[in-house]
């Protein structure tokens, strides 16, 4: 038996690295085991900002540089992780560990969904592969569920909840009645959102990972200019009420849906979604994606959507797979784009049923006025909602809330560009769509 020790550069020792650190010392015995005793990794150099900083993992002075130059560089490294973050410094460490031959792994989604085009044409050209299990969903092993064991499925859709300090916001907001500035400031204090949250919030994280996992699925690179992404930030107290009563709960979802002539819809929003649906049940920080393939059917992958061991574990795991391929020596075993281009389905064509809140003027002829540009449009309406505030109930301005039957997006926001011209309306309608899943 030939057992192959691989040195591993670790660009990063954060959370995230010191738990990849912890978890290669904790159970480097068992992984032995369980590649028959042919793969033994081990830390060979880590880049650091600090080399004087106490860190919660002991490690040899020598390990240590603040040049990723001579960590990519260093012949004792045959597998680069790459853990700091952002587009700029992590992009030229990748493409310089590709470009001398070197595996990658990586857990950066914005890095791959933003210049991935870039990155997996080195990886091609240099056949050196990137692993980017820890991308998405955490410890959830959705990545190569998708690129291995759906391998021979069409994939008819993914659907997911993949920002999970979005989903302890909206929970809070639901469970304890919190405004979302209140809930943002409970999950930063908890250290489930960072002090700038803008990504998670804003949709992005999420839109990030949803490329990831569409490219994966559909093959080819998509630009992420193109895609509709809107965040949770406009989510009141009054949504979530009346999500409640109408027998739904409002998450952040991610759909990614290939339609019959090929195209691929791919959209990030708070929408409401059936309490009955087992996605609703997707509490706190966890993570969720449901996959739909014409042989495999509906398949739900669910757990910690971060944190330090569950995303170390998804590192550590893409580490094994990149040794087996070194010491295997049988090519390629990383993931490649495999069409050149595809078509994404504009979001003005995407349809689902919408709930619209608008902020208007009290007074007689409002609900008439607003259902009549609706009419005019071909929108049906399903219900409507003016509710009285206890606490002011001679108040001149109040939330209307309308339930619109299924239509397109791009009708939708033509039909309420024309009623926010009307007198009575007083700030740009907040839309969620309704999900039928």
């Amino acid at each position: 038996m030939n057992c192959s020790s691989f040195g591993i550069g670790l660009a990063g020792l954060g959370t995230v690295g010191s738990g990849v650190v912890l978890a290669l010392e904790r159970n480097a015995g068992l992984i032995s085991a369980r590649t028959g005793g042919r793969v033994k990794l081990e830390i060979a150099r880590v880049l650091v900002r600090d080399l004087t900083k106490l860190r919660p993992v002991a490690l040899p002075d020598e390990c240590l540089t603040t040049s990723w130059r001579e960590l990519v560089e260093d012949p004792a490294v045959d597998i680069v992780v790459e853990l700091i973050g952002g587009t700029t410094d992590a992009f030229e460490i990748v493409a310089a560990a590709l470009k001398a031959g070197k595996p990658v792994v990586t857990g950066n989604k914005a890095l791959l969904a933003e210049r991935g085009v870039e990155l997996f044409a080195l990886s091609k050209q240099h056949d050196a592969p990137i692993h980017f299990e820890a991308a998405v969903a955490g410890g959830i092993p959705i990545i190569k569920t998708v690129q291995e064991s759906f391998i021979g499925n069409r994939i008819h859709s993914i659907v997911g909840i993949i920002n999970g300090t979005s989903n302890y916001i909206l929970e809070r907001m639901t469970s304890a009645g919190l405004e979302f500035p209140a809930a943002l400031a409970e999950a930063q204090a908890l250290g489930y959102a960072e002090a700038d949250p803008a990504l998670d919030v804003n949709g992005w994280d999420a839109a990030h990972k949803a490329i990831l996992l569409a490219t994966l699925a559909y093959g080819f690179p998509i630009d992420p200019a193109k895609i509709h992404v809107a965040g949770i930030e406009q989510v009141r107290p009054i949504d979530i009420e009346f999500a409640t009563r109408l027998g739904y709960v409002v998450k952040l979802l991610a759909v990614v849906r290939e339609h019959a002539d090929g195209a691929v819809e791919l959209r990030v929003q708070p929408s409401f979604i059936a309490q009955s649906h087992i996605l609703a049940s997707v509490h706190g920080v966890f993570n969720a994606v449901a996959v739909h393939g014409d042989a495999a059917g509906e398949s739900l992958f669910y757990g910690r959507g971060a944190g330090q061991d569950p995303t170390a574990s998804s590192v550590v795991a893409d580490l094994v797979e990149a040794g087996r391929s070194l010491a295997q020596a049988n090519g390629h075993r990383g993931f490649l784009p495999y069409r050149e281009a595809g078509e994404l389905l504009p979001v003005e064509e995407t349809e689902t049923a919408y709930y619209v809140r608008f902020d208007v003027t009290d007074r007689p002829g409002v609900i008439a006025e607003v259902a009549r540009v609706l009419a005019d449009a071909g929108i049906g309406i399903s219900g409507t909602h003016s509710p009285v505030k206890p606490d002011q109930p001679d108040a001149d301005f109040l939330d209307m809330v309308f339930l619109l039957h299924t239509c397109s997006f791009g009708r939708l926001q033509e039909t309420l560009r024309e009623i926010e011209s009307l007198n009575c309306i007083n700030s740009a309608p907040v839309v969620f769509r309704i999900e039928k899943l």
